[in-house]
């Protein structure tokens, strides 16, 4: 009979964590990771698929327009903002489900609350293009 010690313990961490690979190849395993975890959100959450096309979208926009430094910059935090809280929202999603497969009150608001923080960045990233390409698009039709 197998039995778990504290060492097996701490060398399952380890290895799942990747402390076990060395400094370079952990750093590796992590971003793997990362990645896997950007594939596996644009997979799976259809909402993620739409943010990441208006962001090429408004990305197009940007280079239609010239716009300047400024704002790039916050077009491309804004749209980052958006897809990492997407990514953040789908994992507390899995982690829910995972830890509460059958209804429950509180893992609904834990849900809802994640998914508000979301419609908040989303909201707040709309308002920021109307800010940026309003007076692009004023001057593209002017009064006459």
């Amino acid at each position: 009979m197998l039995t778990e010690t504290k060492d097996d313990s701490k060398i399952a961490l380890a290895t799942l964590k990747g402390r076990d690979l060395g400094f370079w190849a952990g750093r590796w395993r992590s971003l793997n990771a990362a990645i896997n975890g950007i594939c596996y959100t644009l997979r799976t959450q259809p909402n993620a698929k739409i943010e990441l096309a208006m962001a090429v979208i408004v990305m197009l926009g940007g280079g239609w327009f010239h716009i300047s430094a400024i704002e790039w910059a916050l077009l491309i935090f804004t749209s980052c903002v958006v897809l990492a809280l997407e990514s953040f929202n789908t994992a507390i999603e899995e982690m829910i489900d995972f830890v509460s497969p059958r209804y429950h009150r509180q893992a609904k608001m834990v849900k809802d609350t994640a998914a508000g923080a979301l419609l908040v960045a989303v909201l707040g990233s709309l308002g920021v293009a109307w800010v940026i390409f309003a007076p692009y698009i004023r001057q593209l039709f002017p009064a006459a």
